[in-house]
């Protein structure tokens, strides 16, 4: 995630944050285990197949879905395509240029694209028009707006509430419209460690501050179906237990209260 040099004012909030933190509250008053105020506008994309704007805090993403018919993989001529693109704009952040993928944009792509795709959100089988010639490919790109820490739980929210609002454009090509089949709903849930203490959506000063972060996407029925370490530092099996079940149970209360409806 982006790490700005910490000047003297950073400093100022990084002792700030962890007396704050050993105080037993964050920095901005939330629990350890407390997302920030999540909002999802979904069709906001008018000529998308499938859209959605998301923030959580003042992180702002916009994901998008296009369908089209091509043809499947030689290796697996009976299923259709899925990619996942993120994109960090350079007006999301002081440190981030235009130009190829980085990075810090190709892992959020990847654990998206895992957490969609283990977590059988979409069975591609199903996108199979003429087995081993032609298949519909979906693609999910998303657009970094502001960051404010956190894009990895964003851009999975914002991937999976414009999935479930996609309409396979079939008229174009001689079939109905149809939606997109979508199955169960993958929620991220990231997790900052700050010392001796673990946090969930942790903002850009907490994720600035932190040595080691993991990124755990479960499903409705509480199996796990990604998982991603970042950072140089290290999580014992406990925090790592621990996290887990503090995913679960924020993925069943975000499915519950955001995805709902959607």
């Amino acid at each position: 995630m982006p790490r700005d040099e910490l000047g003297i004012l950073s400093e100022i909030k990084k002792n700030f944050i962890l007396r704050k933190l050993s105080d037993g509250v964050r920095g901005d008053g939330r629990k350890f285990d407390e997302f920030r105020e999540i909002s999802i506008q979904t069709n906001y994309v008018p000529r998308a197949a499938g859209s959605a704007m998301v923030t959580i805090g003042k992180t702002r993403i916009l994901a998008g879905v296009k369908i089209e018919i091509g043809e499947p993989f030689p290796d697996t001529p009976n299923q259709g395509v899925l990619t996942t693109n993120v994109e960090l704009l350079p007006i999301s952040f002081p440190t981030f240029e235009s130009g190829p993928p980085n990075e810090v944009s190709i892992e959020i792509s990847r654990v998206v694209d895992r957490g969609i795709r283990e977590g059988k959100t979409i069975e591609l089988k199903d996108l199979v028009i003429e087995e081993g010639k032609k298949v519909w490919i979906v693609f999910i790109d998303i657009d970094v707006l502001d960051v404010d820490g956190n894009i990895f739980d964003a851009c999975n929210l914002g991937a999976v509430a414009a999935l479930r609002t996609a309409v396979i454009p079939g008229e174009a090509h001689g079939f109905k419209d149809a939606k997109l089949p979508v199955n169960n709903t993958p929620v991220s849930v990231t997790f900052a460690k700050l010392g001796d203490w673990i946090v969930a959506d942790p903002t850009i000063e907490e994720e600035q501050m932190s040595s080691a972060r993991v990124t755990v996407t479960t499903t409705e029925d509480g199996h796990i179906r990604a998982m991603q370490k970042g950072l140089s530092g290290t999580f014992t099996w406990k925090e790592i237990e621990d996290a887990i079940n503090t995913s679960i149970r924020l993925g069943k209360e975000i499915r519950e209260k955001y995805l709902q409806g959607v």
